[in-house]
C-alpha cells in the first residue's frame, strides 16, 4: 500500500478512442487531491518528441524506437509516483508482456486499475472522426485490451461522463486492500 513518500496511481486501460483522455481530465477536476495526468500520447501525438520515421528498418524505424519509448514511459510512472506525485494514467495494454512489466514496476505503489469499455461501433466512429489514429487500431484494441486482468472498477464510456467520474471516485475511495493490481503483482511474483 502507499507510503507517505509515494503517490497513488489511477490507471485507466481501454482501447484507442474510448475516451481515456477526456475521462482523465474530468477525474482531475473532481478528485479531492491533486493528480497529474500522464499518457503515452504525450510523446506520440501532436508533439515533436519522437523523431520523424525515416525508414522501415534501422534506428529510426518504429520497431526500433517503440520498445525503448514504452520502457521509458513505464519508468516515468515509477519516477513520478516515487517522487510523491499522484497520477491518473491512460494507457492501452496491448500484450501480456506489457501488463507483466507494469505489474513488476508498479508493485510498490497503490495502483487502482480501471477498465474503460466502449461499444466497437462507437470506437470505430470516434476513430474515423478523430483522423489522428490508424484505422483499425480501435478494433484491434477492442479485441485484446481487456484480456489480461480483472479491474477494481469497470465503466462504459458510452455512459454519461459525470456519472462515470463519480463511479470511479466512489470505487477508488471505497477500495479494498489489496487492489486487483496488487493481487496480480503478488501472483506474478509468487510464480517467479
Amino acid at each position: 500500500m502507499q507510503t507517505p513518500e509515494t503517490g497513488k496511481i489511477i490507471l485507466l486501460n481501454g482501447p484507442s478512442s474510448a475516451g481515456k483522455s477526456t475521462l482523465c481530465r474530468a477525474l482531475q477536476a473532481k478528485l479531492d487531491e491533486p493528480f497529474l495526468q500522464f499518457s503515452l500520447d504525450f510523446f506520440m501525438f501532436k508533439t515533436e518528441v519522437l523523431p520523424q520515421r525515416r525508414e522501415s528498418d534501422g534506428p529510426f524505424a518504429w520497431a526500433s524506437i517503440r520498445p525503448k519509448l514504452f520502457e521509458g514511459f513505464y519508468q516515468c510512472l515509477v519516477a513520478m509516483s516515487g517522487a510523491g506525485n499522484n497520477l491518473v494514467v491512460e494507457y492501452i495494454i496491448e500484450t501480456q508482456t506489457q501488463f507483466d512489466r507494469l505489474l513488476e514496476l508498479l508493485e510498490p505503489f497503490d495502483v487502482f486499475f480501471v477498465g474503460l469499455h466502449c461499444p466497437l461501433e462507437e470506437l470505430e466512429r470516434r476513430e474515423l472522426q478523430r483522423g489522428d489514429r490508424a484505422i483499425g487500431d480501435a478494433r484491434r484494441d477492442f479485441e485484446i485490451v481487456h484480456s489480461f486482468s480483472s479491474y477494481d472498477v469497470e465503466i462504459d464510456s458510452s455512459d454519461v461522463l459525470g456519472q462515470n467520474v463519480e463511479r470511479i471516485i466512489a470505487a477508488w475511495q471505497g477500495r479494498q486492500s489489496p487492489s486487483v493490481f496488487a493481487r496480480q503483482a503478488a501472483l506474478k511474483l509468487a510464480k517467479a
